[in-house]
């Protein structure tokens, strides 16, 4: 910071950044109104290049927690004439991982695409349009148990209803969509008690989260959608055209590491000029249940007639069913959650953008992920949710997390789906 040449504006954010880490909140004041912060120090270079966004890349400076990045942009934007709302700050911090450099460069984009607009409402969201979905329940029955007979018998019944939500198509290319499910703000108890049957410490202590309204994909990401994709420029990372082990193009894509998952979110990011990213975990649970408290979305148990896993295995007082051993297209069942979302239980396992904890003690109340501070990214464990089509029920459970300490870690039942967290915003 110290290279930079004295100017009011870099001998204040010299100074904030100085209050920052010492705790103190100092404001960070701009002289031009109405242009971009970067624009003022740097007007012929990129943002990218930027010396000031190269230096705070390089500087070894912790990331920042959620308060504090609301108070960088707060700051960064004094006397400009346009503000972020706090949902567009939460969805920067969850992008960029709280690193300042990359918080300054993702948010002179956004400050940008504002000011292109003309208005203080950014639309980055076509029209939301209203779809019906058919909706499951499993009910457990007792059966009248036989004379001479030990033990109790049950039987299960699926009990059918309907529902709608709101969604949007993101029109690929070549015929190929992306449809994506708005869902609701709401708070939830997220993990899950010591006497849900396989439950494990990894999910507790239980704990409420608040999450803002998002964007979740309908199903997982497509192997149609990933050829499609993968043939982008690239933005960091090299990606395979076809990776998948159980061909299909409307069967989800497999085979893909996590570091494949993120350059999938950014090449799509970068083409359509929306913030697609892996969910949190928080978002991830919270959408899988859909306002449910049971082990599953569907209730108390789960059965082969509604999802894909090794149904050799039974949970709770469900019975034994087809163990189909490979991926199904998505959505074959034609049975979605209350929130429209379908295969969030088996199938392939999804990534989350989490880096792994062995529990929940100090855990994000807000929904954002739960990061490891000042961690080198590609050596820290990251999660997985949802269970697959080769694991037993209990590991398809709504709230079952499991970690892998490789973050370029493939197999075929390993998958992902995505979230979009920036919409139609007023910042009035």
């Amino acid at each position: 910071i110290e290279k930079l040449d004295d100017s009011a504006f870099t001998s204040n954010i010299r100074s904030l950044l100085r209050g920052l880490a010492d705790g103190i909140d100092e404001p960070l004041k701009l002289i031009i109104a109405g242009r971009s912060p970067l624009d003022i120090l740097f007007p012929d270079i990129s943002t990218g290049t930027s010396p000031l966004y190269n230096i705070l890349t390089t500087l070894n400076v912790e990331p920042f927690s959620l308060e504090v990045t609301t108070a960088f942009f707060n700051h960064y934007l004094v006397d400009t004439g346009v503000e972020f709302s706090q949902e567009q700050m939460r969805q920067l911090f969850i992008e960029t991982r709280g690193r300042p450099g990359r918080l300054l460069e993702a948010g002179d984009k956004l400050y940008r695409q504002i000011v292109s607009s003309g208005s203080k409402v950014v639309n980055l969201l076509p029209e939301l349009n209203i779809f019906e979905f058919e909706t499951a329940k499993v009910e457990v029955k007792q059966r009248r148990r036989l004379t001479g007979l030990i033990g109790d018998s049950y039987k299960t019944e699926i009990i059918r209803s309907r529902g709608n939500a709101r969604y949007f198509v993101e029109h690929l290319g070549n015929d190929i969509t992306l449809e994506m499910v708005e869902i609701p703000a709401g708070s939830f108890i997220m993990g899950a008690p010591a006497s849900e049957e396989g439950s494990r410490d990894s999910e507790r202590p239980q704990h409420e989260v608040n999450i803002p309204s998002f964007f979740m994909g309908k199903y997982p990401v497509t192997q149609a959608q990933w050829k499609f994709v993968a043939a982008l420029p690239q933005v960091n990372h090299v990606l395979k055209s076809d990776p998948s082990h159980f061909k299909g193009d409307n069967r989800p894509v497999e085979q893909v590491s996590w570091i494949d998952a993120v350059e999938f979110c950014d090449r799509i990011s970068q083409y359509t000029g929306k913030n697609y990213r892996l969910p949190s975990e928080a978002e991830w649970e919270y959408a899988c249940r859909a306002g449910t408290i049971t082990p599953f979305h569907f209730g108390e148990t789960i059965t082969s007639e509604l999802a894909n896993y090794n149904a050799e295995y039974i949970y709770g007082a469900g019975q034994k069913g087809m163990y189909r051993q490979e991926t199904t297209k998505v959505g074959s069942f034609g049975v979605a959650n209350a929130f429209g979302l379908y295969d969030m239980h088996g199938n392939v396992r999804e990534w989350c953008l989490d880096d792994w904890h062995n529990d929940y003690e100090d855990a994000p109340t807000d929904g954002s992920p739960f990061l490891i501070e000042n961690d080198n990214t590609y050596q820290v464990s990251t999660t997985l949710r949802g269970g697959s089509w080769n694991y037993f029920p209990d590991n398809c459970r709504c709230a079952y997390r499991n970690g892998y300490d490789r973050r370029d870690y493939i197999f075929s039942n390993v998958g992902f789906r995505m979230v979009c967290g920036l919409g139609s915003m007023s910042l009035l």
